[in-house]
């Protein structure tokens, strides 16, 4: 069988007990590698769990997935994941090929990024559609993500953005040479998101467009959720900019219409309680 095995948010002891006792029989382990990290390396997780696991990036999981179910008909192979298995990141085609080669598939489930947002105190089933951002270049900068976030302002519904990370990637001059070469690793900050986001914001307003939201539009910076260090930080757009959460990984929150006790709850993490004064200020009106 196959187990898809979702591993939290935290470190390496917030994989569930179902989900330890399984990688502790299974005959090989794989760490998928490329969609998001622990707070924790490889060696603390092989230490905890008792087994040495095979990383599985993304070369691997796209290209090379006959490989992580090779024998899976007879034995138990282990996929683990960082959050839930289908949070963030479905894993679906892997299911499928399993499924289309006659090998049984189990998912354990986790905390995800998804259901874990609600720790700043936005109520989960306010939120919209979540949306994507990408690091841009020079010669690519992509705005799509901000069509969907004013579609969901416009229906009155939080939107959690999750930034882009970069694990193993090739420049496209190495990729089209062939060249086995990887660029540093990259994981985009809630500062580069905001200023994505007013850079846009700008652009809109040159065309003369409604726009969707503004300098002065409440959002919310998250820095490794589920950690013993998580931040969380409550601002504008405009001061998120400057706002310091530090390490790796971080998301962010664009509000949409707030409850009372939303905007409550928000104001123990504000950077400037004078924007929430101005919350306030429209709620009783």
């Amino acid at each position: 069988m196959l187990f898809l095995i979702g591993l939290g948010l935290g470190d390496a002891r917030d994989i569930t007990v179902k989900g330890l006792e399984i990688v502790k029989r299974c005959s090989r382990v794989y760490l998928e590698a490329y969609t998001s990290l622990l707070c924790v390396g490889r060696d603390v997780l092989e230490e905890f769990y008792g087994r040495e696991l095979i990383i599985a990036e993304r070369e691997m999981v796209e290209q090379d997935a006959d490989e992580i179910l090779r024998d899976a008909v007879d034995n138990d192979i282990a996929f683990l994941v960082v959050g839930d298995p289908f949070g963030a990141t479905t894993h679906s085609d892997l299911v499928l090929r399993a499924v289309k080669a006659g090998i049984q598939y189990q998912v354990i489930h986790n905390a995800s990024i998804l259901n874990a947002v609600g720790c700043c105190g936005l109520q989960l089933y306010n939120f919209g559609e979540t949306v994507s951002f990408v690091l841009w270049t020079e010669t690519w900068k992509p705005e799509s993500f901000y069509d969907k976030i004013k579609r969901n302002r416009q229906n009155g519904v939080h939107t959690l953005c999750l930034l882009d990370i970069k694990v193993k990637e090739q420049s496209v001059e190495n990729l089209l040479r062939g060249r086995k070469i990887f660029e540093p690793p990259r994981f985009m900050s809630v500062n580069e998101a905001a200023e994505q986001l007013l850079e846009i914001i700008e652009n809109r307003r040159v065309k003369g467009e409604e726009l969707a939201l503004t300098e002065e539009t409440m959002c919310v910076g998250l820095a490794r959720v589920g950690s013993k260090d998580q931040k969380i930080a409550a601002a504008t757009l405009q001061q998120m900019v400057k706002v310091d959460l530090g390490a790796p990984l971080h998301s962010l929150i664009i509000t949409g219409h707030m409850h009372p006790m939303e905007i409550e709850m928000l104001k123990l993490f504000a950077v400037d309680n004078s924007s929430f004064n101005k919350l306030d200020q429209h709620m009783k009106s």
